[in-house]
């Protein structure tokens, strides 16, 4: 079959500038059904973009799966590298952002992707209390007790008090991702206690987002959710300081607070 002879457009070429796109990176768990989702709900909508690598996950969700990450993430932040500076990468794992450290995740994402602020669940959670005076938590998690554990420990050693921490033993985190709104709220307030100044929402891979606005008109405090509140994070440190949609909770009100993300880990 013949076709038209292709030519060169006489049209010059022009490009944007590359400033007017805040460009993020995201690091999401091969078996994450949630992450990507939310971040792009949270985020400004306009002049934003999310750019998405993933990283090799084997379930059940254990302390010792998901340390097996820790090689993995350089390879997976080298992928975000061509897409240009970046204001933020998230990490998109709690329980594995505390079991590995955050120091160490920060340093296998630098070797990847160089010199860029990273942001990691627990962390970002950290700088949420500071920014909400919060002092006292109760926490809700989905996994199984062995991998609660390490989340009690490192709020302990970061100063903050559990008032009561429940967990939903669930080992699969792509059943974390099918909990119902319902099931989230019902626990959630089965977790509270009178005297929590917040309540934790952990998992990014749960989908907490949906319902933390009711559960604060509930509860009649703060409710801080993983996804929430690397959003959040992401947002202040990628230069959104006004950026506050309400329906995703009280922290969207916030501006950043000390400790930085540095100094939180």
């Amino acid at each position: 079959m013949k076709t038209g002879a292709v030519s060169l457009s006489e049209q010059s070429v022009r490009f944007n500038d590359p400033s007017e796109t805040a460009r993020f990176g995201l690091i999401a768990l091969a078996t994450d059904l949630t992450s990507e989702r939310d971040l792009y709900r949270q985020l400004p909508q306009e002049n934003v973009a999310i750019h998405v690598t993933r990283v090799a996950f084997e379930n059940p969700t254990t302390p010792e799966n998901l340390r097996r990450m820790t090689p993995r993430l350089s390879e997976a932040a080298g992928l975000l590298a061509p897409s240009g500076p970046l204001r933020a990468i998230c990490y998109s794992c709690t329980a594995a952002s505390i079991v590995i450290g955050d120091d160490r995740v920060r340093a296998a994402i630098a070797e990847g992707a160089g010199d860029v602020p990273v942001v990691t669940p627990a962390g970002a959670a950290l700088m949420a209390f500071a920014a909400l005076g919060v002092q006292r938590i109760s926490v809700l998690t989905p996994y199984t007790v062995e991998t609660s554990e390490p989340l009690a420990a490192y709020f302990s050693a970061h100063g903050l008090s559990i008032a009561r921490f429940r967990c939903l033993g669930l080992e699969d985190d792509r059943d974390m991702a099918r909990v119902s709104n319902r099931s989230i709220i019902d626990a959630a307030l089965e977790a509270d206690t009178s005297d929590a100044d917040a309540l934790f929402l952990s998992c990014t891979g749960m989908p907490s987002v949906n319902v933390i606005a009711e559960i604060e008109q509930i509860a009649g405090k703060p409710v801080i959710s993983s996804n929430q509140a690397s959003a959040w994070a992401m947002a202040r440190i990628g230069g959104f300081g006004e950026h506050r949609p309400v329906e995703f909770g009280r922290l969207f009100a916030c501006p950043l607070a000390e400790p930085s993300l540095g100094d939180a880990a």
